[in-house]
């Protein structure tokens, strides 16, 4: 559906309301992650959405503590929710470790000299949906960084809550966590680094 089409049902938004997210692009990749083509960003998160390249990095001090990072309320999908850290796409041509460095700059203010050990450390494709307002349906990279320099400073745009959180003990007993609404793909991955 284009974004001039006038007879969009309810939960598509029409060209007056289209989200600034529009303006952006993604990497539209099959279930191995192979790139297919570019699409547009809105698009690729609303209706049934499509599936697309992502990320999501998780932080960790040199304790087994993880950053958790609450979404700025504004955000369209998953708003006021806690992320393992940082999650977001890398543009065409970005690599996942690239996009990573950037997103951790513009969010938190975490430059490459704080840590030395981004590694890829796992990939799963998901599909979520968010109440009425949109999915996700992505090939989600994990990548893991543990940082020597805990200086951090956050985007409010961005975040709106940081919290340093035992990651083994969250894992195990999430309902001593249960008043944070984690985002789904940080849950899957949290569950997947411990199988």
């Amino acid at each position: 559906m284009s974004a001039d089409d006038t007879t969009a049902d309810a939960s598509t938004p029409t060209s007056e309301d289209r989200h600034e997210n529009a303006r952006q692009h993604v990497v539209a990749v099959d279930a191995d992650d192979n790139e297919q083509e570019t699409v547009n960003r809105l698009d690729a998160h609303t209706n049934d959405g499509i599936r697309h390249r992502a990320f999501t990095s998780l932080v960790f001090d040199g304790d087994g503590n993880i950053l958790l990072a609450q979404r700025a309320p504004d955000k369209r999908l998953w708003g006021t929710w806690w992320d393992g850290t940082v999650a977001s796409h890398p543009v065409q041509g970005q690599t996942q470790k690239e996009a990573t460095r950037q997103r951790l700059e513009e969010e938190l203010g975490i430059s490459p000299d704080q840590y030395d050990d981004l590694q890829v450390t796992d990939r799963f494709e998901y599909k979520r949906y968010f109440e009425n307002a949109g999915v996700e349906h992505e090939v989600c990279a994990v990548l893991q960084l543990t940082l020597d320099d805990l200086s951090l400073d956050p985007n409010e745009e961005e975040v709106s809550g940081l919290m340093w959180v035992p990651y083994e003990r969250l894992h195990e007993h999430p309902e001593w966590y249960r008043q944070l609404r984690l985002c789904p793909w940080f849950e899957i991955a949290m569950r997947r680094d411990f199988e």
